[in-house]
């Protein structure tokens, strides 16, 4: 008997659209929070929530049927980019797509309803289980700042689920990048533009030779630098005192973001020397890369998964991140994988009708298949 065939298309159809309803951009994310805790806590789910100071994080567990098996972690997150407010979409007979000009937010609320539907089966057709821990997490759209600050003592768990990636159903992200992100604020020296400029000492001027000079772009296909933000100035007839520059860095192989780093640094460094501007750089590691070995035991088990669901696996190597870095750097083994979202990040993101219900086949199977996969494990 395919365990499957008891997802409700309609209902998993109609929580998704609930909470695409919810406006939950990074940091308010309390609405749909409340609306999710609730869902769980109705399935049976012990649920905490989890303040750490900018929003929180919902934990909640599962009691598994199953005795001494390991539990397994879905994980999924709350937050949405912005624009979302005012959201409007549609219901095609295939997909579900904006009709505006916000994101539609899926990425990640498509993940959240597959998860709240393939629990809704275990619970309403008594399929045995093993614990199965729950993660929502906020912020992750600003540098997973939810998982960064979430409470690791509250969970048990060694593997993790994490449906946050784009495309139709069936890839596996058996890679992603360490992501580096630095501030540079470049000091010159204000004068008056008409008057005494030779007095000045311009630092957007400063700041353009840097960003002239330094790496850029595609560096290798596994590495990649980027400036994203500039701001200074005053007014137009004062030669600009201040100029900040924020860029990142990203990249799978830590000698090549070193080798990176260096190079925009020195340089940046040797251009504000040239021009006799003083030079401060910050920097914040976001998230550290990680890696999964074709031959590892848990992305095998996936792939029987998704065997299982009729589903070819695809393993692919990403550039960006998502709450399996983190989860990883801690000691879960986490597997990003698609939850059928496209366009993500743009008004015209959609999702398929066929990859939201395929999600959460691979969501449900996992789940029922994990606890034999966790007893070979602790053989």
């Amino acid at each position: 008997m395919d365990i499957t065939n008891n997802i409700n298309r309609e209902r998993l159809t109609e929580t998704f659209i609930e909470l695409i309803r919810i406006n939950s951009p990074s940091y308010e994310e309390a609405k749909l929070g409340e609306v999710l805790i609730r869902k769980l806590s109705a399935l049976g789910c012990e649920t905490v929530t989890q303040d750490y100071g900018k929003s929180f994080n919902v934990i909640a567990g599962l009691k598994g049927t199953m005795p001494k098996v390991q539990p397994l972690l879905l994980c999924a997150h709350m937050d949405t980019i912005e624009p979302t407010e005012g959201m409007s979409f549609a219901l095609e007979s295939d997909r579900i797509r904006c009709t505006g000009d916000t994101v539609l937010g899926a990425d990640d609320k498509s993940a959240l309803a597959q998860i709240i539907e393939a629990l809704t089966v275990i619970r309403e057709c008594g399929i045995p289980h093993g614990d199965i821990e729950i993660v929502f997490t906020s912020a992750e759209e600003k540098g997973l700042n939810g998982s960064s600050n979430l409470d690791f003592s509250k969970l048990k768990s060694h593997y993790a689920l994490v449906p946050d990636s784009g495309g139709s159903v069936g890839s596996l992200v058996t890679a992603a990048p360490t992501h580096l992100t630095y501030e540079m604020r470049i000091a010159g020296r204000a004068a008056h533009a008409g008057i005494e400029p030779e007095n000045g000492i311009n630092a957007i001027r400063v700041a353009a030779g840097i960003i002239g000079l330094v790496p850029d772009g595609r560096i290798d296909p596994l590495t990649t630098a980027n400036i994203g933000i500039i701001k200074g100035g005053t007014a137009t007839n004062v030669v600009a005192k201040e100029t900040v520059i924020n860029g990142e860095i990203r990249g799978h192989d830590t000698n090549k973001i070193e080798e990176i780093r260096h190079k925009i640094f020195d340089t940046a460094g040797t251009v504000a020397g040239q021009y006799g501007a003083d030079l401060n750089i910050s920097v914040v590691k976001e998230y550290s890369a990680y890696r999964i070995e074709e031959g590892d035991d848990f992305l095998r088990f996936l792939s029987g998964v998704y065997n299982k669901c009729g589903i070819e696996p695809v393993f692919k190597t990403t550039g960006g991140g998502s709450d399996a870095n983190v989860l990883n750097s801690r000691g879960i083994k986490a597997i990003n994988i698609s939850n059928g979202m496209q366009r993500v990040h743009s008004s015209e993101e959609f999702i398929l009708l066929q990859d939201l219900y395929d999600g959460c086949r691979v969501v449900l199977t996992a789940a029922a298949e994990f606890p034999e996969f966790s007893g070979m494990a602790r053989r």
